[in-house]
């Protein structure tokens, strides 16, 4: 067998790294510098215009707390193997964040999070971190699925008809997924999958979910406050609804953490156009956003990545 010198895997990993943090910061400077919806001239006077001190520090504190409480999740979720400090669990998030920004729907993230345990527990750490991202996705369906049932009562966009046979397609996938349960694929089935959910402690699974609806509600209000701040003067309810709306579809769209701001603002722009909102403004708070939550974070996780040593044992 071909063995690889202790030097030489050293140089390789430190290459992966540069390549991570290098890639991350490539991506996220050509789509700030090449995107044409941005206009930066009226993004100034704007701010000028509008933001103040006490505006800036709501919506970094949010972007902060949004970050904090999905720390605060993973830290909870690996108790159930071992107990880690916020700081230990703000490395594991953050490494993680910034490996998986090239992946499709961030999956390198599993990847990343597990490097950080023993080679052993890996297949329990990619089931907790979907555990983590799990109860996200199922507030962001439960919330956007109400948004769009809302906006489409305001402005009717698919008929009463499309909406009935949608949700008869939902309740179709449900009762197959549930009358299937025992079937296995691979030595995978969703009985399986519940009998190892259940086995993580309900002390547990109440305080993941308890965070993860605070998350849902700080991520999405700050949405919310940056269009207040933007002088978007529209209903709470409207407003709200048509946010989680464009989470959830956008959501459901296969993409890559580095083109998010682009796959949300495309969604974005349709659904505040029939609000009447300008485009350019639409497309600079999802840039905003994406700045906030995920270039910040990236730029922090990217040291974590540098210093990063493998607890994998062969």
């Amino acid at each position: 067998m071909f063995l690889i010198s202790h030097k030489a895997k050293q140089f390789l990993v430190l290459v992966v790294k540069l390549l991570i943090v290098g890639g991350s910061f490539y991506f996220i400077y050509d789509q700030l510098a090449h995107n044409e919806k941005l206009e930066w001239q009226k993004f100034v006077d704007l701010f000028n215009s509008k933001i103040t001190i006490w505006s800036v520090l709501l919506i970094l504190f949010l972007s902060f707390l949004n970050r904090f409480l999905e720390i605060l999740k993973w830290q909870n979720l690996v108790l159930f193997i071992k107990q880690i400090s916020i700081g230990e669990a703000s490395k594991q998030v953050l490494g993680a964040l910034t490996a998986g920004l090239f992946t499709p729907n961030g999956i390198g993230e599993y990847a990343g999070k597990a490097l950080f345990f023993e080679k052993i527990k890996t297949k329990k750490i990619i089931f907790l971190n979907l555990i983590c991202n799990g109860i996200q996705m199922i507030l962001t369906i439960v919330f956007g699925v109400f948004g769009l049932l809302y906006f489409n009562s305001q402005f009717n966009v698919i008929t009463s008809r499309t909406v009935a046979i949608l949700f008869g397609i939902c309740i179709l996938l449900f009762g197959i997924v549930f009358f299937s349960k025992k079937i296995n694929i691979k030595g995978y089935s969703v009985e399986k999958l519940i009998h190892k959910t259940n086995e993580i402690p309900k002390r547990i699974h109440q305080k993941n979910i308890l965070l993860a609806f605070g998350r849902y509600l700080v991520f999405s209000h700050q949405y919310y406050f940056l269009f207040l701040i933007f002088g978007v003067d529209l209903p709470y309810l409207i407003l709200m609804a048509t946010i989680s709306s464009v989470y959830f579809l956008a959501s459901s769209l296969p993409t890559f953490q580095f083109l998010d701001f682009a796959v949300k603002g495309s969604v974005a722009v349709f659904f505040f156009g029939l609000l009447g909102v300008n485009e350019w403004i639409v497309v600079f708070i999802s840039t905003l956003m994406w700045f906030l939550n995920v270039v910040i974070p990236v730029t922090i996780g990217s040291y974590f990545v540098l210093n990063f040593k493998s607890q994998w044992k062969s």
